[in-house]
C-alpha cells in the first residue's frame, strides 16, 4: 500500500466513525410531538410559549411505500 491510499483510508475510516456516533438513542419523534414536548418545556420552565401545535393531516402514504 502507497502512503496516499493508507491517508486515503484512514481519513475514510474516521469520517465514518465520526459520522457513526451522531444522534441520539431511542425513537424518533414527528414535528407534532417535538412542538408539544417544547412546549410543555417552556411552561415548565416559565418561559414564553411557542404558538400552539397544529395537529397534522392523515397520514398520506408515498407511491413508494409499499415497497419497504
Amino acid at each position: 500500500m502507497t502512503a496516499g491510499r493508507m491517508v486515503v483510508m484512514l481519513a475514510l475510516v474516521a469520517a465514518t466513525a465520526t459520522v457513526a456516533a451522531c444522534g441520539r438513542k431511542g425513537g424518533l419523534d414527528t414535528p407534532y410531538e417535538a412542538a408539544v414536548e417544547a412546549r410543555k418545556e417552556a411552561q415548565r420552565n416559565k418561559e414564553p410559549l411557542p404558538p400552539e401545535p397544529q395537529k397534522p393531516d392523515t397520514d398520506k402514504p408515498f407511491i413508494l411505500d409499499k415497497l419497504i
